[in-house]
């Protein structure tokens, strides 16, 4: 009994995210319904719907972090940009922390995604999720959705496979990032390019490559296991 009563113990990570053991939970925005299969579960009188850690970067680094895991959300009620949204399962699981049921705390979260079959299931997902804002658009192209954020954010998050993906995070955020903002970047070894030094090799590199270009690097949170050849830099701007 006493192992049972251990592996459901609670932490709660805020007002809205609970962690048990190796399972995540959120308390669900929209009562009732799954967003892509998820189990959904009563907690302390609440629907809580589980996050899948092997379907998000966001979900992975939480499990993963040495640090206080709550570190790694944004403020709730706050307005964050997510570069590369891609199907939304991080997105629906970040809105229920940030935006809660009906947009009660007033979030506010601007997914960018290049891809149209992405961009239509967020769109479908916003319809019963106030605060989601899908953009169809390029992460490195800023002048062409930029105007959906007039002022800096404090949380900052990026995920696209593409070559090039520290320029385009860094450059994101310089534009949209507060000095003191929190930058999640979500690094794939194969998308970069490098030379085949290995991948310990090119993850040290991009490190030092942050920390050049105004950044603290508060951890590197290896992915592997959620997501192989993944890294999630944890970073604060400075500068």
């Amino acid at each position: 009994m006493g192992r049972g009563n251990n592996r459901r113990r609670s932490e709660a990570l805020s007002w809205g995210v609970m962690r048990e053991g190796k399972a995540i939970w959120t308390i669900n925005a929209v009562p009732g319904h799954s967003v892509y299969g998820e189990s959904l579960r009563r907690i302390q009188s609440m629907e809580c719907r589980r996050w899948d850690p092997t379907r998000s970067k966001l979900g992975a680094g939480i499990l993963r972090t040495r640090n206080d895991a709550a570190r790694l959300l944004p403020v709730e009620g706050t307005t964050v940009l997510y570069l590369g949204a891609g199907h939304g399962t991080s997105i629906s699981h970040l809105h229920d922390h940030l935006c809660g049921q009906d947009n009660e705390l007033k979030g506010r979260l601007v997914a960018v995604d290049l891809a149209p079959r992405c961009l239509r299931e967020l769109t479908h997902m916003a319809k019963s999720r106030p605060g989601l804002v899908p953009v169809l658009g390029d992460a490195r192209k800023h002048a062409a959705w930029g105007v959906l954020l007039p002022r800096k954010v404090d949380w900052l998050f990026q995920d696209v496979a593409q070559a090039g993906q520290v320029d385009i995070f860094i450059g994101a955020c310089r534009r949209f990032l507060n000095i003191g903002g929190t930058g999640l970047l979500s690094l794939k070894a194969a998308s970069e390019r490098w030379t085949g030094e290995g991948e310990a090799a090119l993850f040290e590199k991009v490190e030092r490559q942050l920390q050049s270009s105004g950044f603290d690097v508060e951890e590197r949170i290896e992915l592997t296991g959620y997501e192989d050849n993944h890294v999630l830099f944890h970073v604060i701007r400075t500068e």
